[in-house]
């Protein structure tokens, strides 16, 4: 036979419908001994027809022996459900003594028989266990009665069925014919039982009273009851059919749960409504909020456990009785500990400490001081995110971290409204939440990050949480209420204040961190980066040594940079190279001091030189100075001449401001006010060229003027320009000098190209004392108010006209 073939076995001889109205074949039929199958999920009574799915082996073969024999089996519940192949002793004693009518087999190994039930029978013993069981049974037979009592209690079990029928749509027209045309007593009870909604034990139970009257008995009472549910089911249905929809059969079915459950005194949740009451009287909010919070109570106590608007409510009632609405730390007004705090942590930043200490001093004598906003502006890598945590560390106040880097969504402040799902507030409220706080230390990292798109501009929903007018009343789209953030200490970072909202800008007090002198870098590695990258490696304080000029070889040779980063890589490298040479070499003397030389061969050659990678020393080039957000840089400006008709070519990724500046600088130098003698330059014959290396790096703004006319002025004079002087400056076309920005980043830079002078305008002069003293005592400033003074200085003792 062919795998995927059904084999059908017709069973011939079997009468049909052999109980005929609930009618019993004759004891003489059924014989003492019976093969037993047991079930695991349903109970047979008699004069019901029922498929069965057989699939273990021993039940396979006792079916098959019964196909080929009388075509009777014993079918008995089983105690236990899973065994496939259960003992005598997981068998209920009283079972149905049924028919097989019909075998299909599958391909699969398993059997689907129909049986017909016949009558009752009582296990007595069993004769054999293996390879199926085979039992000793007593037939019970159903004692004649024809009382009045048994004829009530069939027509009481027949009317609470129809009335079951009439409600429920699960039960077909064949069961309801059936109890129609059935008279008997028993018959009615047995025809009722299996489509019932009754338990696996109430029908077992029901099976094993042979006597019709007990039988009724104890099936009204169940009926009964299902006849209640299916009522309390139908009204129910009814109360909330108005309201349903498609998109709600799931809410209707969990309302009806929830309001049986309630008809049953059995609604859940009352203890824990009760405890959400307890900690929202205790919570100390305004009276307003907890208005609102006993609002939402009284509303969440009306919504089923299982509808999705019941998280929501419960989860925004959490929230308000989290959120710190009166609570704080105490502060610590000791300003010589704090000065002491921040001197252990920050080397230098000495105006920044000066500030800090003084908001310390003025909250000393006015406790109900509004926290400032400030806004620590410097290159990467000076130390603005841990001063944050030195201040409240100096106030001993909790500290919160907010990054604001990549921000695009107002949401991300302000918070969603919970209208919709899995809302929640924004970073604000949630930093607040989680610090328990209502007078925490909060960073804002990367302010000059913050960007805007479609969803809104979170620059703008922070003008309401920086600005000490309207931050007491703070109000987050999910609380929905007012928050007091004016007890909150705000530091905001940034590298630049260009892209920061100018209404953003105007409410914050920004403290400008310069970048770190080398001998600021090397107190700061000594102080602090060396015994944490000792520590960090796994080795002891005296494992390694590093002397101070070793450091300074990190910093001249192995770094550019405004603050301490790097420097703080290339000290790790070091200590890895220390580290490995310990574990290899056990007996290596300790400590191991890392000497100036010992350095280019743990670390590779110099990646930078002190001197400019491209001297000055051709005509045509100039040293500039430029402002990056990440510090101060050199920038060496080059041009070249050709034979053309009078263009000025200009490439190196410059903005339009730069560009101006150029057609600026050749304009005045062909004026003939420049000091230079260009007479005889036939300006309408050439073709000059401007070029600022790094093409890939945009550069713009108008500080490159003096260079760019130093570079054009060597170029057509012929002369080369000092390679120890850089200069910044913008220029007119006149002739003057103007002022420009970043002087202190622009000299530092300098100082760390290795230049001797720099060239300022002279209405730059005030920022020079901002410049620390150890670069002022390094470098020569000279402020020069004219071109031709730039000149002067920039392109050597070759002399110059002008004045």
């Amino acid at each position: 036979m062919p795998m995927n073939e059904v084999k059908v076995v017709e069973v011939v001889g079997v009468e049909e419908n052999a109980s005929e109205a609930g009618g019993e074949p004759p004891l003489r039929d059924l014989p003492r001994s019976l093969p037993i199958l047991g079930l695991s999920d349903i109970v047979v009574f008699p004069g019901m027809t029922v498929p069965l799915l057989v699939e273990s082996g021993p039940s396979i073969r006792l079916v098959d022996d019964v196909v080929d024999g009388e075509r009777l089996v014993g079918l008995v519940l089983q105690k236990d459900p899973v065994p496939q192949n259960p003992t005598p002793d997981q068998l209920w004693t009283i079972g149905c003594v049924a028919r097989v009518s019909k075998m299909l087999k599958f391909p699969d190994g398993t059997a689907r028989i129909m049986v017909e039930g016949t009558r009752r029978f009582r296990i007595q013993g069993f004769s054999q266990e293996s390879p199926y069981l085979i039992a000793e049974v007593d037939v019970l037979t159903e004692a004649a009665n024809d009382s009045i009592e048994l004829e009530a209690l069939g027509r009481s079990a027949k009317k609470a069925f129809e009335q079951i029928s009439e409600i429920s749509q699960s039960i077909g027209d064949e069961v309801k014919v059936g109890l129609l045309n059935a008279d008997a007593p028993g018959r009615i009870a047995d025809l009722i039982a299996p489509h019932a909604n009754l338990s696996l034990e109430d029908r077992q139970a029901l099976l094993e009273l042979p006597d019709p009257k007990d039988r009724l008995s104890r099936l009204l009472p169940l009926l009964n009851r299902e006849v209640q549910l299916q009522t309390l089911g139908s009204k129910i249905q009814k109360d909330v059919a108005d309201s349903m929809s498609r998109s709600q059969r799931e809410f209707y079915l969990r309302e009806q749960l929830r309001a049986v459950q309630r008809e049953l005194g059995e609604d859940g949740g009352a203890t824990e409504m009760e405890a959400l009451a307890q900690k929202i009287e205790a919570a100390e909010m305004p009276e307003a909020v907890r208005h609102v919070a006993r609002k939402e109570l009284e509303r969440l106590r009306q919504i089923p456990p299982q509808v999705a608007e019941h998280s929501i409510a419960r989860n925004y009632l959490d929230w308000l009785v989290d959120m710190p609405w009166n609570r704080g730390t105490a502060d610590r007004h000791d300003l010589s500990r704090a000065a002491k705090i921040l001197d252990a942590h920050h080397c230098g930043l000495d105006k920044v400490k000066e500030r800090l200490l003084e908001f310390l001093a003025v909250l000393n004598l006015n406790q109900k001081l509004k926290g400032p906003v400030l806004c620590l502006a410097g290159p990467p890598g000076v130390g603005k995110t841990s001063l944050g945590k030195s201040v409240a560390e100096a106030l001993e106040r909790k500290f919160g971290r907010v990054s604001l880097g990549g921000v695009r969504d107002e949401a991300e402040i302000r918070g969603h409204r919970r209208t919709y799902m899995g809302a929640l507030p924004g970073r604000i409220i949630q930093m607040m939440r989680r610090l328990r706080s209502n007078n925490p230390v909060i960073l804002l990292d990367e302010l000059d990050k913050v960007g805007s798109d479609v969803r809104g501009d979170p620059a703008a929903a922070l003008l309401e949480v920086l600005d000490p007018e309207q931050n007491k009343s703070f109000s987050d789209h999910f609380l929905d209420v007012p928050f007091d953030l004016s007890r909150v200490f705000f530091i905001a970072t940034a590298n630049w204040l260009e892209p920061i909202h100018p209404a953003l800008r105007d409410r914050l007090e920004v403290l400008e961190i310069p970048s770190y002198t080398p001998r600021e870098k090397s107190l700061i590695a000594i102080k602090h980066l060396v015994p944490r990258q000792i520590e960090e490696h796994g080795l002891a304080k005296g494992d390694v040594r590093m002397p101070s000029r070793t450091i300074e070889v990190l910093i001249r040779d192995y770094t550019r940079e405004a603050g301490v980063r790097n420097l703080d890589r290339e000290i790790g490298a070091v200590v890895r190279k220390v580290a490995r040479k310990l574990v290899e070499k056990e007996k290596t003397p300790r400590p191991v001091v890392v000497n100036p030389g010992d350095v280019e061969t743990m670390l590779g050659v110099a990646r930078f030189q002190r001197e400019p990678e491209q001297p000055l020393a051709r005509s045509g080039m100039a040293m500039g100075l430029a402002w990056t957000p990440v510090g101060g840089e050199l920038l060496v400006i080059e041009a070249t001449r050709m034979a053309g008709a009078g263009r000025l070519l200009l490439t190196g990724s410059l903005g339009d401001v730069m560009k101006e500046s150029a057609q600026i600088a050749l304009s005045h130098l062909r004026g003939g006010e420049s000091g230079v003698d260009l007479s005889e330059v036939p300006f309408e014959k050439l073709d000059l060229h401007i070029h600022v290396p790094s093409g890939a790096v945009p550069k713009d703004g108008p500080s490159a003027g003096i260079t760019l006319v130093t570079a054009l002025a060597s170029l057509l004079s012929g002369q080369v320009a000092r390679p120890d002087v850089a200069m910044t400056g913008e220029i007119s076309l006149r002739g003057r000098v103007l002022p420009v920005g970043g002087i202190k980043e622009k000299v530092m830079a300098a100082l760390r190209g290795g230049m001797k002078s720099v060239l300022l305008p002279v209405g730059n002069r005030k920022d020079w004392s901002e410049v620390p003293e150890e670069v002022r005592r390094r470098l020569k400033a000279h402020f020069v108010g004219t071109v031709s003074q730039v000149l002067r200085l920039a392109l050597g003792s070759k002399p110059v006209r002008g004045n």
